[in-house]
């Protein structure tokens, strides 16, 4: 890569990390403001599609840069009654669903999901908060599980279900989930995590799994999961925005 290409880049991260840190509050937002995220959005999404490999991988480290004290955000521990009961007998009922437009759903336990090929990597999470810590993450990759699982042609989208109500107030739209296109599912990057530091996950970054996409920020690492289902389009999920937060306004894009 040209210095010029990498001062090109590197000034583009650092007006979209203002974004991303506005992005946080959304109550007194204009809707010309909004418009404006919107268009930016897409503009990232469209950047950093034409200039990244797709396969690019996002940056390791070594073990002596891990975090001492790794932040835990969103929720720690879930007061979904179905979680709770998961929680109290160590997962040992747990199943980890995928279906949608598939030909062979899957329903894993943990120790199936475990016993699957896995993938460990140390990388940075970044929040859209603006802090960021280091991990070693230890799971499955997410895309040979969709494979075998027999991913319809007709599949687009990747949804993540989560057991986490943040909303209780908006009833069945209030639990957390996210979505990737297939693009991001199928990174060598992008797996279900069941291990943290050479530990089990702990139950505030999301124990049994949880989802780690590296190249995106925080909110897309979904936490607590119950369910990955596959989708032609996000508009009949939830808020139709493909997420949590974006049904509050963040961006479906998160790109790092």
């Amino acid at each position: 890569m040209s210095a010029d290409r990498r001062r090109w880049l590197k000034g583009a991260g650092a007006s979209l990390a203002g974004l991303w840190l506005a992005a946080c509050d959304r109550l007194n937002e204009t809707p010309a403001v909004r418009a404006t995220l919107a268009r930016a959005e897409r503009l990232t999404f469209k950047v950093q599609r034409a200039t990244t490999d797709r396969m690019a991988l996002a940056r390791e480290y070594p073990p002596q840069a891990i975090s001492a004290d790794f932040r835990a955000n969103g929720s720690i521990s879930p007061g979904d009654a179905d979680y709770r009961a998961l929680l109290a007998n160590d997962f040992r009922d747990w199943r980890l669903v995928i279906d949608g437009l598939v030909s062979k759903p899957l329903s894993l336990s943990l120790a199936e999901l475990r016993a699957q090929p896995s993938r460990s990597q140390i990388t940075r999470h970044d929040c859209v908060e603006g802090w960021s810590s280091i991990g070693k993450w230890t799971g499955t990759r997410l895309g040979p599980l969709l494979d075998r699982a027999g991913l319809s042609e007709q599949a687009r989208f990747i949804v993540f279900h989560c057991y986490d109500t943040l909303d209780p107030a908006a009833g069945a739209n209030g639990r957390y989930y996210e979505s990737l296109d297939l693009i991001d599912a199928y990174h060598p990057q992008t797996i279900l995590a069941y291990a943290m530091n050479d530990a089990a996950l702990p139950v505030k970054h999301g124990a049994p799994a949880r989802l780690r996409v590296e190249r995106q920020l925080g909110y897309k690492q979904a936490k607590y999961l119950m369910r990955i289902e596959a989708v032609a389009d996000l508009a009949h999920i939830s808020g139709g925005n493909g997420g949590f937060w974006e049904d509050r306004g963040y961006e479906w894009f998160a790109g790092i």
